[in-house]
């Protein structure tokens, strides 16, 4: 295997191997030799199956919290009133159907752990809960005097009761975490009407294959996502953009599986099914970034790693040096002071505070900022983000709506026959700029043909074929480039880009046509955004292939001091690396041209807005396209990390604190176990600290599924 990285939180692993060396069934195999229950991972687990997973495990707690309490009674009964002989036998067949029948799970994984010479933390439980049963045994066969026989099976029976209680908590917690991200599933309808041997048929959407022609009528839901081959509407994304506006669908627009059709009807080409949809996809990152662990957790499993041999070998030698030891420095050994020390460090050395410590902070984190429309593909995310000292800036898209609007033409000859070429380049490009182009198009009223070996030129333009003529549209210089004069255009090139415009420049069979001015607004949280940045000694900087003028207006309106222009995107990320010899940094961008700098920069912030290729070059997905959200994922990068520590200093606290004291024998077992509980209760509330009424919500929540939230409806168009 080249990589592993597991989260036991969430029993999930991501594994990268070696086909040659192994296999995916060898893999499966091994992990169901240990104990563990494998899933495929690329199939998502039912709401219901979640639920009946849940709800089993409550009713284990349910079982041993009764058997618990049976526990405590009888062992207070031994412990303050002359109780008869039968107490400690029901005391002994309470903690034997506690080990071996209602936790037996628990006892399978240990003993799957210790053939393959794991010392882990089921383990350590089981060692405890054998130890409890071995001291009681002790007092069944020897009874000596002031023995507390009930006692040491009442331990046994708190033990795995405490462990089934930190395992079913666990599970609500991960569970509600993982559903928060699947409601988004439940906004895809279960049919898809589509157009087969020229007939329409409704059919499952799981049915649905890619290529295939699905019609969504008006005021529907869109069930796939697609490509529009026909039809004109306005399309309701605010699950994907945050935005209220309702983006209008030309034909070779992209749609998302779960948006709200207005008032016309599509004809679309299914592009991605299943799996590879956009909100099977947006479940697949939050499930996969949990198996992802940042630099605090690979510390805590490396403690782990040697804890459990460390809490076995002082159980055995307190044990032994009360019992035997203390005779050697002119002592009398003491068996119930040896069961008690043995028994005690492994009721304090059990490691359930620390080995949730992280994870559950983490866990909370992820939850808290899916609330928040911010999605964290990978856990380094958490650690990163909080440190971040420099955030560069895509300017479209990202600073700016990105939904350019043309402003101004400025033809050689025609102003329409200027439009209408630009137009039918840019019909099928994805990029803002063409997409306004288009849009300025259909609002004349302007026919254009179709085109050929289209062919587009990342940060430059586009080049196609119309009516047997070049046709190029883009950039003043690449247009240039290929060949056409733009002098005669240079004084009015020069006074639109002064005034901040972004100026595209259009050429037939290398004679200039003339140039087209578009403008971008700014989004209106952004200065406030910025200023916070400031505030926070982040120092913004604008990077952005426009040209000079426009992204200095931008700039300026923000008050951002370091300004990049005209980059490419190989450019954006060198300047990310030059960035980084002054610290951390963050990429911010929603582009194709911005995937490169997002993969190079410490952190790689998407907007959920933008291409699928600069989602998937991410660390961290901004879906609500709001650009104070990425001081928001910061905000709970930072709590999250800190809480973590918290919590990992808390449970080493304690069993620092508690081993010791333990193993002089002197703590009775059955404090050792309140203090393991104070411990692990400690870092519940700390993880929760603040959201304890979400905590009470959640437990009452188990086996009702949460009604999902309904984006307002589209408006007409």
């Amino acid at each position: 295997m080249e990589k592993v990285a597991v989260s036991l939180t969430h029993e999930q692993a991501l594994i990268e191997y070696d086909p040659e060396r192994a296999s995916p069934e060898q893999l499966v195999g091994t992990l169901r030799d240990i104990g563990y229950t494998v899933w495929d991972p690329r199939k998502t687990r039912t709401f219901e199956e979640e639920e009946d997973e849940l709800v089993g495990e409550g009713r284990r707690l349910l079982t041993m919290s009764a058997l618990s309490v049976l526990a405590i009674a009888l062992m207070f009964w031994e412990l303050f009133a002359d109780a008869p002989g039968w107490v400690a036998w029901t005391e002994a067949a309470l903690a034997v159907g506690s080990v071996f029948w209602v936790t037996r799970h628990f006892l399978a994984m240990a003993a799957s752990s210790l053939r393959r010479g794991i010392l882990n933390q089921h383990v350590l439980l089981q060692a405890g809960a054998f130890a409890g049963l071995i001291g009681g045994a002790i007092g069944l066969a020897a009874t000596p005097e002031d023995y507390p026989t009930a006692g040491f099976f009442a331990v046994s029976v708190l033990v795995v009761t405490y462990h089934t209680f930190s395992e079913w908590l666990s599970l609500l917690v991960r569970t509600r975490s993982s559903q928060s991200v699947k409601k988004l599933l439940d906004l895809q309808p279960e049919t898809v009407r589509v157009l087969r041997d020229g007939d329409e048929r409704e059919i499952p959407v799981e049915q649905v294959g890619v290529g295939e022609l699905a019609r969504i009528r008006p005021g529907e839901r869109v069930p796939v996502d697609g490509r529009v081959v026909s039809g004109r509407s306005a399309v309701d994304e605010s699950l994907v953009t945050g935005e209220s506006m309702p983006e209008e669908k030309l034909e070779g627009d992209e749609v998302v599986g779960g948006s709200i059709n207005g008032s016309g009807t599509l004809l679309v080409e299914v592009t991605r099914v299943g799996e590879e949809s956009f909100l099977q996809q947006v479940v697949r990152h939050i499930e996969d970034a949990r198996a992802l662990k940042p630099g605090i957790l690979h510390l805590v499993d490396r403690i782990l790693k040697v804890y459990a041999p460390v809490v076995l070998a002082t159980a055995l030698a307190a044990a032994l040096f009360w019992g035997f030891g203390v005779e050697l420095l002119g002592g009398e050994g003491d068996l119930n002071r040896a069961v008690f020390a043995g028994l005690s460090v492994l009721v304090m050395g059990y490691p359930c505070a620390v080995g949730i410590a992280a994870p559950l902070a983490i866990v909370r984190g992820a939850g808290e900022a899916a609330e928040q429309g911010v999605l964290m593909r990978t856990g380094e995310a958490f650690q990163a983000f909080r440190s971040v000292d420099l955030i560069a800036l895509d300017k479209t898209g990202t600073l700016t709506e990105g939904q350019f609007t043309v402003r101004e033409l400025h033809a050689v000859g025609d102003e329409d026959e200027l439009l209408a070429v630009a137009a039918a380049a840019e019909a099928n490009s994805e990029h803002p700029i063409g997409q306004a182009i288009v849009s300025a198009a259909f609002e004349r009223g302007l026919m254009f043909g179709k085109t050929e070996n289209f062919d587009a030129v990342s940060g430059h333009g586009v080049r196609v074929r119309l009516d047997g003529a070049d046709v190029v549209v883009g950039k003043p210089a690449y247009v240039e480039v290929t060949g056409a004069d733009l002098g005669a255009l240079s004084d009015r090139l020069g006074e639109l880009e002064r005034a901040g415009r972004t100026v595209i420049a259009v050429s037939r069979d290398s004679q200039a046509l003339g140039l087209i001015a578009l403008g971008d607004e700014i989004r209106a949280e952004a200065r406030s955004a910025i200023e916070q940045m400031k505030r926070d000694r982040i120092v913004p900087v604008l990077v952005t292939g426009d040209n000079e003028h426009a992204a200095q207006r931008v700039a300026d309106a923000l008050g951002i001091e370091d300004v990049r222009a005209r980059v490419l995107p190989d450019g954006k990320a060198e300047i990310v690396r030059e960035l980084q010899a002054r610290g951390r940094v963050a990429m911010v961008g929603d582009g194709i041209n911005d995937a490169p700098a997002l993969m190079q920069a410490d952190v790689g912030v998407a907007m959920g807005a933008g291409t699928d290729i600069a989602i998937e070059s991410s660390d961290i997905i901004i879906v609500g396209n709001r650009l104070d959200a990425v001081l928001i994922a910061r905000d709970i990068s930072r709590r999250s990390y800190r809480r973590t520590k918290q919590n990992v200093a808390l449970a080493f606290v304690f069993n620092g604190v508690g081993i010791p004291l333990a193993a002089t024998g002197l703590l009775y077992p059955v404090w050792a176990m309140l203090a393991m509980v104070a411990s692990v209760t400690s870092v519940f509330l700390n993880s929760l600290r603040g959201n304890l009424p979400l905590l009470f919500a959640t437990i009452a929540s188990v086996g009702r599924r949460q009604p999902v939230a309904e984006p307002a409806p589209a408006a007409q168009a």
